[in-house]
């Protein structure tokens, strides 16, 4: 098991890194590490509603840097660079084909299982979240699902001693259209979630600034 200390130094450690140095680049063995414990991640129901773009060829990433402000710095930079897309309605919808895909294919649910929890999924979307009131509302769920993978990846890599930054500022509608046409990406079903930037510093570590554990803790005993 990791130590304590070995765990609070790794979050101490990493810090939205806005532009790499472009002399370093993650090994293969390291990078795959990092995209196995985004795979690996949890998400609502199991039903893992993100895809991984890995984006190290030069001429795509610059297609993106028009419509990608935030990421101005690290997109020339970055030794990786991964969007991850998360998937709209057409295919969260409790009926949908990818739904039965994953509890047939992925989950191995008999098919008595597979409709007690399709039924389930459909009181979730329709009542508890009500999630099907919008394409955006199914879409943003989508999102939060991302994130937990999103996190897990930026952990990792700063448990291997490996920079990031997670990047929201681009334009989705302009993005979304970058992708359809330059990546081939069905954007009826799959969304830019959110992307992150993986690389070494090149500038020295600011001081972490975070409020205090009193301050953003209530604890009921």
């Amino acid at each position: 098991m990791i130590e304590k200390n070995k765990i609070i130094e790794t979050y101490n450690f990493r810090h939205a890194c806005k532009v790499f140095d472009t002399e370093k680049k993650i090994c293969e063995e390291d990078f795959l590490t990092i995209l196995e414990t985004g795979r690996l991640s949890p998400s609502s129901f199991g039903f893992e509603p993100w895809k991984f773009l890995v984006v190290q060829n030069k001429k795509l990433r610059e297609k993106l840097l028009p419509v990608t402000w935030g990421a101005q710095g690290t997109l020339p930079t970055a030794s990786h660079y991964v969007i991850i897309l998360a998937r709209k309605q057409k295919s969260m919808r409790y009926d949908s084909d990818y739904i039965e895909h994953m509890m047939s294919d992925i989950h191995h649910l008999p098919q008595e299982a597979s409709e007690a929890r399709r039924n389930v999924f459909k009181t979730f979307q329709e009542k508890d979240f009500a999630l099907l009131e919008s394409e955006r509302a199914t879409f943003d769920w989508s999102v939060k699902q991302a994130y937990i993978a999103l996190a897990n990846m930026m952990t990792t890599a700063a448990m291997l001693g490996i920079d990031s930054c997670a990047v929201e500022g681009f334009k989705a509608k302009d993005l979304e259209d970058v992708i359809a046409k330059e990546f081939g990406v069905d954007t009826a079903e799959f969304g830019v979630g959110v992307m992150v930037a993986f690389g070494y510093r090149k500038d020295p570590q600011k001081v972490k600034t975070r409020q205090s554990m009193q301050d953003i803790t209530q604890w009921y005993n």
